[in-house]
């Protein structure tokens, strides 16, 4: 049990999980997000309602953010009724994934006030949120560490990567780059092996013995793909959204992304083909159309 009263912005599918995590960890919560329905389970559990991100950072040293964009995250800051009005916090720790461009602009914008902004997205998915072992990818002073510590051990392990704002944001766009780019040739040589006779799992066996192996021949694929279950629960557009902001990142630092490109396209279709909130594993569905082939149930034609 702590003392520490933490406040928690954005209990969606990532948030809602983290912000259980901490109830059961024995913080106190102040909560808020824009659906009152979202709340109410936790104020079931002891936490406490808030009417605004200001009300939150009135009640708390810590707030914690979880939400789905970077627009969203700005206005949640800096924007009327936000962080920045609030008379009690001193930290502000960011677990959402908005780019190193729009964290260095909060932070800037909160600095003003005296409040401390931390990077600090995640990677792991749902699964690592409720079972507390995700990759927590901090950026911030090493002074301000020891107090943060704490609340961020309960999600997962720590990499501080960086003292600048903006460092863990940076970090985790390479990740999810790379996550995309594997579910994406991984899909492109699937679809190939099944087209040409071979069976889906034994592709999947060979690969993850040899070189080729990677999260989506070793996790997705086999989970999600050929059970046909696409229940990852990373909506695709939150994917292509962080591709856009990798390459955004990218194309600012004058560094090229020749492959990024090319994975974002395929995101790009397959939001257009199969909806904002297909699972991202469903990139492999326009590569089935394409080749008249479906993954998993025997592979036949489609």
């Amino acid at each position: 049990m702590s003392d520490e009263r933490v406040g928690f912005i954005g209990v969606g599918r990532m948030g809602g999980r983290l912000a259980r995590r901490l109830i059961d960890a024995g913080y106190p919560l102040t909560i808020f997000d824009t659906s009152e329905q979202a709340v109410q389970p936790f104020v079931k559990e002891g936490a406490d309602s808030a009417a605004s991100a200001a009300a939150v950072a009135s009640a708390c040293e810590i707030v914690i953010t979880c939400l789905p964009t970077p627009q969203i995250v700005q206005k949640a800051a800096l924007g009327p009724g936000g962080i920045v009005e609030g008379s009690r916090v001193k930290i502000f720790i960011d677990m959402s994934t908005t780019g190193a461009t729009y964290a260095k602009r909060i932070a800037g914008g909160l600095s003003v006030k005296g409040i401390t902004a931390v990077d600090a997205p995640v990677s792991g998915g749902v699964a690592g949120a409720e079972h507390g072992t995700l990759a927590v990818m901090v950026s911030c002073s090493e002074e301000i560490l020891p107090r943060i510590r704490p609340v961020l051990e309960v999600f997962g392990k720590i990499f501080l990567v960086g003292r600048q704002p903006g460092m863990g944001q940076t970090m985790k766009l390479l990740n999810n780059l790379l996550s995309a780019t594997a579910m994406a040739i991984s899909s492109e040589a699937v679809v190939m092996g099944v087209k040409a006779g071979l069976d889906a799992q034994q592709i999947m066996d060979v690969i993850n013995a040899g070189t080729g192996r990677n999260s989506a021949t070793t996790d997705k694929i086999p989970r999600c793909v050929i059970p046909r279950k696409f229940n990852t629960g990373f909506p695709i557009e939150l994917l292509n959204k962080d591709v856009r902001l990798c390459l955004e990142e990218a194309d600012a630092l004058g560094v090229p992304m020749l492959v990024g490109t090319a994975v974002r396209q395929l995101l790009a279709i397959t939001m257009a083909s199969e909806g904002p909130n297909a699972d991202m594993t469903e990139t492999v569905k326009p590569l089935e159309r394409w080749a008249g082939v479906q993954i998993g149930n025997s592979g036949s034609d489609v």
